[in-house]
């Protein structure tokens, strides 16, 4: 295939590169610029893409972050490329505080005692999974469903992360329009002037070149009669 690797990643490379990518955060962060910068449409609806995926990365729909991003730019009618790029806001980096964050306040607005401690979060993500999986399989292979790890994980962690990251991240979301919007507005402008700018300058010498060439032709006749 055209755009497959020559040499194949391992898993543990994958997972590096998931946790620091290749060329760091840095470099990852101005790609990311880059091609919100390159995006065709008006500032407002790059905007409200943008304030989607924030927004969605405040949400345990670990999985379907596309997905929801992509729906809620289009029922805003913002840039949906957008909306998958601002997804990147949730990252290893930021994840840590994200998490911490939505599920105490959400543990707190649904009367719990307490939150769940970061390490127990990614724990019950996992074996949530895991036993989701299992449970999926054991349809076709008739083993015992059990659903008991699923009951605390919805009860203790995710509804109360979905709770919390709710009021976070519409508050994320906003920011994020209301810092981007004038940035790319910006952008454009000065980007848009700096075409005309060539635009003009290139006029101005197929203009010149076409002056001089008839005033040469011009001058050639001239001297034949």
């Amino acid at each position: 295939m055209v755009f497959k690797r020559r040499t194949p990643r391992s898993y543990l490379q994958a997972l590096a590169e998931f946790f620091y990518p290749r060329g760091g955060w840095t470099r990852a962060g101005w790609y990311v610029i880059h091609r919100l910068r390159r995006l065709p449409d008006p500032a407002h609806k790059i905007a409200r893409g943008i304030a989607a995926g924030v927004f969605t990365s405040f949400t345990p729909l670990f999985g379907f972050h596309f997905l929801v991003s992509a729906g809620l730019a289009w029922a805003m009618r913002g840039n949906i490329l957008a909306a998958l790029l601002g997804t990147f806001i949730g990252n290893p980096l930021t994840f840590p505080i994200i998490a911490t964050v939505s599920v105490e306040l959400g543990s707190r607005m649904l009367g719990l005692e307490h939150g769940v401690p970061l390490p127990s979060v990614v724990s019950s993500f996992s074996y949530a999974s895991l036993e989701l999986w299992t449970n999926l399989k054991a349809v076709f292979t008739g083993r015992p469903v059990q659903w008991s790890n699923l009951h605390g994980f919805f009860s203790y962690v995710f509804m109360p992360y979905l709770v919390g990251g709710i009021p976070t991240g519409i508050l994320a979301a906003v920011m994020s329009y209301v810092a981007s919007r004038p940035l790319i507005s910006a952008y454009q402008k000065a980007r848009i002037k700096r075409l005309k700018k060539k635009y003009e300058k290139r006029r101005a010498a197929v203009e010149a070149a076409r002056h001089k060439t008839t005033g040469t032709g011009g001058a050639g006749l001239k001297h034949s009669s």
